[in-house]
């Protein structure tokens, strides 16, 4: 009997390591190139493993979504359909983009809408993605598989001699997990890490790859687990790339840690194998340093995992005959970035990770304050170059994610040289381990907006849900105020009065009068020399003409010095100017025409509702000069909700779609 015993016990466990060892060709996802994309966000099912499919989600696909290639400097315009049964965002993360484009928390696409953001590609080549960023419900949404690549390309690293056959020997990779329950769909509730390993979605995952040198472009796209990459056979493999495009030189290695929303592209060389040899990329997990994500002991329970501190394979690889045209060299040079540095910095900001404590059931946050969705936790003036120090006194280490900005980290602990060489490039996203702390510098340029701000978060979904997450804005100050004793504007029938007093003229030059039809573009009304009036105090102008809507009027003040700043901006609306727009044909087929009171006028924010107040399209800053193509609406009664740009008032109006 106990001979029977064993030899089943011998059995199961060599069927146990027959079913690891049955491989599923990686799936490579399928491209989308160009400056148009259409993007249908979607509830689906997939067959990942044996017995019941699995509810997942993805965007044009079952599980994750297309790789999107982009070129710098085209604008991009994304027709992204929420066909989904729940509201969700979509954030172009590492994208450097106006905020009312960047798809976090603010920019809801409620089910059965339409959402065509665009924007100018500023960003170097690089890796970047797109995923879901609703807030309390990230973790569910990223967890369901939503989520893609975007790959910038430009000139300067065309020009160099790498790996850019995409597929082939330049491959994608998201790495992440999942825990199942008994009928194979994924465990939301007390879990943080998953049982079973997936490559882009591929369980089991397994490539072929040529004999020569390739290219991963691999994302750290988990819950929350860290990776401590390698190769099997320990050989050594050159990182050329970070977060926001190449370093300037690679930097060799044999193991790299990429945490959550991290990005690495690798050159590793398999042309002293053999065809049919195999290797593995592995995650060297096993006995890593208190805090680090997936280190923790035992394999279930809210924070154990089947994976959990040990070593495992995330990719199977087998080496096939070269290619034609292969490469077989590393570049010596990949890049000149000229990176920001303490010193650049006009402005430094502490964050503290806080909570979280065992016990406490306080969840972790920045500065004991949870994310509030109408809270502005920092104001960045535009084009000011920061220094942000983010401190983890706490139990575990976190991922730190800041939108909008490319950073340099330039200092662990305080310390320059213990930045290490792998993340020595741009980054977006920077892990901070437990009881230490990192420093970075950004310049926040070209996107300014005080309604719409950009996130902060750690990238951990379950703790950005929880509240581990801050907003900020960005503000046009380049403006210095003129601290005048009063200013003001006031409307007289066709004219506009300005009236300001000062306590005194002993360093004024002049008084020049401005005015703006947008508070941008300013041009020079009246000019008050101050020699002639040095013991006057009060001053008076007049606008005759002043230009149809709303009116913005500064004062510059011109010291004997030639140094000159300036007063705040006073804005004024004449009476029965007030933005309005009429809207043609009525009804209409196909395309609506736009026809503003002012033509200064910008709309900031269009949707459009059916009759029942449904959301149908968002169009964040739309280009209205040709017209809105409503042709693929069902006939019926729409509304449009149109804000302006300049005062952010909203008009609705009615159009009947035939």
């Amino acid at each position: 009997m106990k001979k029977i015993s064993l030899l089943v016990f011998l059995i199961v466990i060599l069927f146990s390591m027959s079913s690891m060892a049955q491989y599923n060709n990686l799936w490579i996802p399928d491209t989308l190139s160009g400056t148009t994309f259409n993007l249908t966000i979607k509830d689906t099912f997939s067959q990942l493993r044996t017995g019941q499919q699995t509810i997942t989600g993805g965007i044009n696909n079952k599980f994750w979504g297309p790789t999107l290639f982009v070129n710098k400097g085209d604008t991009v315009h994304m027709n992204v359909r929420n066909s989904m049964n729940d509201s969700t965002t979509i954030h172009w993360h590492g994208m450097h983009l106006p905020a009312v484009m960047d798809g976090g928390p603010h920019q809801v696409i409620p089910p059965g809408t339409l959402w065509q953001p665009y924007w100018k590609i500023n960003n170097l080549a690089g890796t970047y993605w797109y995923h879901p960023h609703l807030h309390e419900m990230t973790f569910e949404h990223i967890t369901k598989g939503i989520g893609g690549f975007i790959i910038v390309r430009d000139p300067q690293e065309s020009a160099l001699a790498l790996p850019r056959k995409y597929g082939i020997d330049d491959i994608p990779i998201a790495l992440t997990s999942r825990r199942y329950d008994a009928s194979n769909q994924f465990v939301l509730t007390n879990t943080t890490y998953g049982d079973y390993m997936l490559a882009n979605g591929t369980p089991n995952a397994q490539v072929s790859l040529p004999k020569q040198y390739v290219r991963l472009r691999i994302l750290n796209a988990e819950i929350e687990r860290g990776y401590n990459l390698g190769f099997s056979d320990n050989r050594t493999f050159y990182i050329i790339g970070n977060d926001g495009g190449l370093l300037n030189t690679p930097v060799s290695a044999t193991r790299v840690k990429l945490m959550v929303g991290e990005r690495v592209e690798i050159l590793v060389n398999l042309g002293a194998n053999n065809v049919g040899d195999t290797l593995n990329l592995k995650a060297y997990n096993s006995n890593q340093a208190f805090g680090f994500p997936g280190g923790e002991a035992g394999i279930s329970g809210q924070f154990g995992s089947l994976l959990n501190n040990v070593d495992f394979t995330v990719l199977h690889i087998k080496v096939a005959a070269t290619t034609a045209n292969p490469i077989t060299a590393v570049p010596s040079v990949l890049s000149n970035n000229i990176y920001w540095t303490a010193a650049d910095a006009t402005l430094s900001r502490n964050l503290t990770i806080t909570g979280g404590q065992a016990g406490s059931n306080q969840p972790f946050v920045f500065d004991n304050s949870a994310f509030s969705l109408t809270n502005i936790n920092k104001t960045v003036n535009l084009n000011a170059i920061e220094k942000w120090t983010v401190t983890n006194s706490n139990v575990f280490g976190h991922t730190f994610h800041i939108h909008d900005v490319e950073f340099k980290i330039v200092a662990r602990n305080g310390i320059a040289t213990s930045v290490g060489d792998y993340e020595s490039g741009w980054k977006d996203v920077m892990y901070v381990p437990r009881g230490e702390n990192v420093s970075f510098v950004a310049k926040f340029d070209d996107y300014s907006d005080s309604i719409h701000p950009y996130m902060y978060h750690c990238h951990f979904s379950n703790h950005e849900d929880d509240g581990m997450m801050g907003q900020f804005v960005v503000k046009d100050n380049s403006i210095l105020p003129l601290n005048l004793l009063s200013f003001s504007v006031i409307g007289k029938g066709s004219t506009v009065e300005l009236n300001w007093a000062v306590a005194n003229q002993l360093d004024s030059k002049a008084y020049i009068i401005q005015r703006s039809s947008d508070g941008k573009v300013w041009s020079d009304l009246e000019v008050i020399n101050t020699t002639d009036t040095s013991n006057q105090t009060n001053f008076q102008a007049i606008d005759y003409s002043p230009m149809f809507g709303i009116n913005y009027y500064r004062i510059k003040f011109l010291d004997k010095n030639g140094d000159y700043t300036y007063s705040n901006v006073k804005s004024i609306q004449r009476k029965g100017e007030e933005f309005d727009c009429r809207i043609y044909p009525q009804p209409t087929k196909s395309m609506l025409n736009f026809l503003f009171n002012d033509p200064a006028y910008q709309v900031y924010y269009l949707k459009v509702l059916d009759k029942v107040g449904r959301t149908i399209l968002m169009m964040p800053r739309p280009i209205l000069s040709k017209g809105l193509n409503v042709s693929q609406l069902p006939s019926g009664i729409y509304y449009l909700q149109i804000t302006d740009e300049k005062t952010m008032k909203t008009i609705t109006k009615q159009f009947i779609k035939k």
